[in-house]
């Protein structure tokens, strides 16, 4: 019923309004394709209609920029691609031009063109050039934004001139998706960043006030006569080798496999990769985590980077799932332990996705995924008899996505994933024997995006449903969220219920750090779109929170706060702050572990303040500093962050960022064990000290030299003193148990991870990429062990080093195809 009424809301706020007027760009045909070469002497260049009168949109809406600094476009295009240039007027020692690699914007002016072939306001495709002659290219909507992780493969140009800077690009038709067409009409749209005033203008106007997504003020591009799509295949095939060291053991690996992208219709494509190597991911950062959550990682993966914005729909989809560490624990007889390590990961057999879009906005994605059996060795101490145990069985992985968008800002979506493990042994996630079958699941969800054509509100609608299969039954799970909101002008606003009834569980494939719950929430803002006399931007919202249980729906807290954001006009300075507030008593039913208890805490107040220098400069800086702190009778807890971030730029190709963090946490009191039924919490002081170092060596836009560095410590110290959870959620000594009736509660917990890149892309989509890791890791229960004491015995530790080195290689069919007909 929830649902029913949202959708007749937003229905009846669905109203015609007139539509914007658009700028029209004619493009024409050429026979003498121009050289991509950053010389705009070519034939092509003499006739083309010029696109000009660009109009800023950030800071100052609707200014006009002066003539010397003015942007002037040209476009055509032949049988294989469409051609731009731009000359763009500068100063030149106005302009910034730090080399960076791809996708990575730093410090430079750049140039875009945005491409919407079916002319939706909602699937655009941008093509980034920076002054310093680096790529980037996204692919952007309303609901995922920009996603730089979609990687092309198109040719461009760049040459400094006296009165400023000139781009010139290819994007060949393999780049984009189309359907064939006559004489049809595409959105287009150009900008333009001046990175020293960080002024931002497009060619077609944009009203940043309206809410609607940026592809909503493109322009339209006509004169595209008779377009054939492109048979759009390309392979990526690669050579890897690695050599690991550790502690003695040496692993030796040679590789090579192959990566496909093939158009299997003009709007779909299947990207497969049939050996995956994944030798030269980076490090995870790694934290002590004494919370009842998972801690969970960013992906890092390619394959699970690049075009996956439809399978994040309904935030189902957590690549890092597959692949992670087993589901099953090994059980061991009496004499009985593991041979060896315990894997960390299953091998990815094979993945494959397809997806795509009609020109009448249904969108549609397949995934899939196989992960190999693992098993782990096992032997017995005293016979010395040997066997191997299944810790996770053959997995198949799955999403199917069914998207239809309507109205230029609206959309409908189905989602469904499914994990399937062959065979018999665990029956949860955590790899509980209980049965003969292994774990299943399946989740399904129903979504809903709703905007009036005005783009004044908005409506989200959700529901989910989880099905687990196990052995005794099938476990069903509810989830559901409802918002509606303004999302226009100055004042913006948003109201939102979100629930999940014990049953829901989406771990399988998704990530959900817990469920039961329903909580209300409402968020205000407000902010500038013109500059003042001392502020470039200003933005502050305030927000607030009632949760409870599902099943019982019992209050579990409440919390409001604020945040202020803002940037100097002059001095390009970003700063702000943060405060929240939970007043009275708050619940906590997971941090005990044990379904219907929990731990009471009262009147809790956090705030934090940040400061961050202009990077357009040598020296920059970021300062944030944190406190908290509770108003609870008998406690005196605190906490105390502080954060310092200095970075240097020597030059154009070479800058360097240091990062110190020390976060002190005292009396803090937290979950430990269980002593027979008994829940034990413990009174505790934390300190965590995290330094990290990064530097990049840009030789050119290709070549490029990086290195990464982390060394984070923590340690925690208990009192000798421990507590019973009792079941009013208090604290009590009753029992008089102390930290000798646990094992070892302290903690000291350190790593230390060394990155050195060398990336080469030595042609077009192509890279040769060396490098070079070391790892260090310690844990202890010395939880008074100072810093350095700690790092000594850190640097003590078996050291593992990595060395890989990967080329891959790209060829697209139709390039190969005219070489072989050029032979022929």
């Amino acid at each position: 019923m929830k649902l029913f009424s949202v959708v007749v809301l937003a229905a009846l706020l669905t109203f015609q309004v007139t539509a914007q007027d658009k700028k029209t760009y004619s493009i024409t045909r050429t026979d003498n394709a121009p050289k991509i070469d950053g010389v705009l002497d070519d034939e092509a260049w003499k006739t083309a209609q010029i696109a000009t009168d660009f109009v800023e949109f950030q800071p100052t809406v609707g200014k006009t920029m002066p003539e010397n600094k003015r942007t002037e476009v040209k476009m055509t295009y032949d049988d294989t691609g469409i051609y731009i240039s731009a000359y763009l007027y500068d100063n030149p020692e106005d302009m910034m031009k730090q080399f960076t690699q791809r996708d990575d914007f730093g410090q430079s002016d750049f140039f875009a063109a945005v491409f919407n072939p079916n002319n939706d306001a909602q699937n655009n495709t941008e093509f980034f050039v920076f002054s310093s002659g680096t790529q980037a290219d996204a692919s952007e909507s309303p609901g995922n934004g920009e996603d730089f992780g979609w990687n092309a493969v198109w040719e461009s140009a760049t040459k400094t001139v006296a009165d400023g800077w000139i781009v010139e690009i290819k994007i060949p038709y393999r780049a984009l998706r189309f359907t064939q067409q006559e004489n049809p009409t595409w959105g287009i749209q150009f900008h333009r960043h001046y990175r020293t005033t960080r002024e931002q203008t497009t060619w077609n106007p944009v009203d940043v006030t309206s809410g609607a997504g940026i592809g909503f003020f493109n322009g339209e591009l006509k004169g595209l006569l008779n377009l054939e799509p492109p048979t759009r295949l390309s392979f990526y095939p690669f050579a890897s080798y690695v050599g690991d060291r550790f502690d003695g053991d040496k692993f030796d690996d040679f590789n090579v496999g192959l990566d496909i992208k093939y158009g299997i219709t003009e709007n779909f494509t299947l990207d497969a990769t049939l050996i995956p190597d994944f030798s030269q991911v980076g490090f995870d950062d790694v934290q002590l985590n004494l919370g009842p959550f998972e801690q969970a990682f960013s992906e890092q993966r390619q394959f699970f980077t690049e075009g996956v914005d439809l399978f994040r729909k309904g935030n189902l989809f957590f690549s890092r799932r597959i692949g992670s560490n087993p589901i099953g624990n090994p059980i061991l007889g009496t004499d009985e332990i593991i041979d060896g390590d315990f894997p960390q990961k299953t091998a990815l057999l094979n993945a494959v996705k397809v997806s795509g879009r009609t020109k009448n906005g249904l969108g549609i994605g397949f995934f899939n995924a196989i992960t190999e059996k693992t098993d782990v060795d096992i032997i017995d101490a005293v016979t010395g008899d040997k066997r191997s145990e299944t810790v996770e069985p053959l997995t198949n992985y799955n999403i199917l996505v069914v998207d239809q968008q309507f109205n230029k800002n609206s959309s409908v979506t189905l989602i469904n994933t499914n994990v399937t493990r062959n065979g018999s042994g665990f029956n949860d996630i955590n790899g509980d024997r209980n049965g003969s079958g292994y774990r299943d699941a399946n989740v399904t969800g129903l979504l809903f995006d709703l905007k009036n054509k005005k783009n004044t509100y908005g409506a989200i609608a959700e529901v989910k449903m989880s099905n687990i299969n196990l052995v005794d039954g099938t476990q069903t799970g509810i989830s559901s969220s409802l918002g509606f909101g303004k999302n226009s002008g100055q004042y913006r606003w948003s109201l939102t219920h979100e629930l999940a009834d014990k049953e829901y569980d989406i771990n399988d494939m998704g990530l959900l750090f817990r469920n039961n719950y329903s909580n209300f929430s409402a968020d205000f803002s407000y902010q500038i779109f013109e500059p003042t006399e001392n502020l470039n931007n200003f933005r502050i919202n305030s927000w607030a929170n009632y949760n409870s249980l599902y099943r019982p729906g019992t209050f579990t807290g409440f919390n409001f706060g604020g945040r202020v954001f803002a940037i100097g006009k002059k001095s390009l300075m970003a700063y702000g702050g943060n405060f929240n507030v939970q007043p009275g008593k708050q619940f906590n039913y997971f941090g005990p572990r044990v379904d219907g208890r929990y731990f009471i805490t009262e009147d809790w107040l956090n705030t934090g303040a940040f400061i961050s220098t202009n990077y357009n400069k040598k020296y920059a800086i970021d300062v944030n500093v944190g406190y908290e702190t509770l108003f609870e009778e008998g406690r005196t807890y605190q906490s105390v962050f502080f954060g310092v971030e200095p970075r240097i730029k020597f030059n154009e190709n070479f800058i360097v960022i240091y990062s110190f963090e020390w976060d002190q946490e005292l009396r803090e009191r937290g979950w430990i064990d269980f002593i027979g039924d008994d829940i034990i919490y413990g009174q505790r002081d934390q300190l965590t000290i995290e330094n990290s170092i990064s530097g990049s060596y840009n030789f050119n836009a290709m070549n490029s030299l990086t290195l990464s560095f982390r060394n984070y410590w923590s340690s925690v110290q208990y009192e000798d003193n421990i507590y019973e959870l009792g079941e009013n959620g208090r604290l009590h000594r009753d029992n008089d148990y102390t930290k000798e009736d646990i094992s070892d509660p302290d903690v000291n917990f350190s790593t230390w991870n060394l990155n050195l890149t060398y990336s080469w892309q030595f042609a077009p989509g192509s890279f040769l990429t060396a490098q070079y890791r070391n790892r260090i890791f310690n844990f202890n229960d010395d939880g008074a062990q100072d810093f350095g004491s700690s790092l000594n015995e850190l640097l003590d530790q078996p050291n593992g080093n990595t060395f890989s080195l990967r080329m891959v290689y790209f060829i697209d069919y139709s390039n190969l195809k005219n070489i072989f007909k050029g032979k022929s």
